[in-house]
């Protein structure tokens, strides 16, 4: 669960005490939030993932952050932890000798869940679209075989692109790399389906 937020932070103040926490916390508008706790299929995904791209980047000049790389949304002010971030290139952060707030992302994977689904959609992708360097924003699904790419191909628009299904694959261009479902969902178990599910559908229909 997401702990009530602590108000007006100077982002001086937050960098000070978020080095020191024990616990991640998002930061913006002089608000901090404690990040939610990750589920074993969440973990799967993220590490699977990591893996996979890790091989095809590897000797190429990326760099693959997982999600204890912070990032800061310079145009918005908001600081965040996504589940990975990849840089194409030379990494740029806030403060170059800690290098611990990157500024530049390429493309970054969110892997969804409930109680964050709705807002990494609206809000924080709202907040990533200001970053002039990413080109690529994807999300995995943790309960069925299912990943979003959106990808920018004007300065304000963004084009979708899904798969669906263990056998699917999609490419993420800005990296050159395809990630296959069969890869990115390795060892996860899905929850049971509710034996409502089927009379609910039939019911709407």
């Amino acid at each position: 669960m997401t702990a009530q937020p602590r108000q007006n932070l100077t982002e001086t103040e937050y960098l000070e005490r978020e080095r020191v926490s024990a616990i991640k916390h998002k930061y913006y508008a002089g608000e901090i939030f404690a990040m939610s706790e990750a589920s074993e299929a969440h973990n799967l995904i993220a590490s699977n993932v990591n893996a996979s791209l890790y091989a095809q980047l590897r000797g190429r000049g990326c760099r693959i952050y997982p999600s204890d790389m912070r990032i800061k949304v310079v145009q918005t002010g908001l600081y965040t932890y996504p589940d990975i971030s990849i840089v194409c290139g030379k990494s740029e952060f806030t403060d170059m000798a800690r290098r611990d707030t990157l500024i530049n992302p390429t493309i970054i994977i969110e892997i969804l869940s409930p109680p964050t689904e709705r807002y990494d959609r609206g809000v924080k992708f709202h907040n990533y679209r200001t970053i002039v360097t990413l080109q690529e924003y994807v999300l995995i699904a943790q309960n069925t075989y299912h990943i979003e790419r959106y990808a920018r191909y004007e300065t304000h628009a963004w084009m979708l692109t899904e798969a669906t299904g263990i056998d699917s694959s999609i490419a993420l261009d800005s990296i050159q790399c395809v990630l296959s479902l069969a890869d990115a969902y390795e060892l996860v178990e899905f929850p049971p389906a509710s034996p409502f599910a089927d009379r609910a559908a039939a019911d709407a229909e």
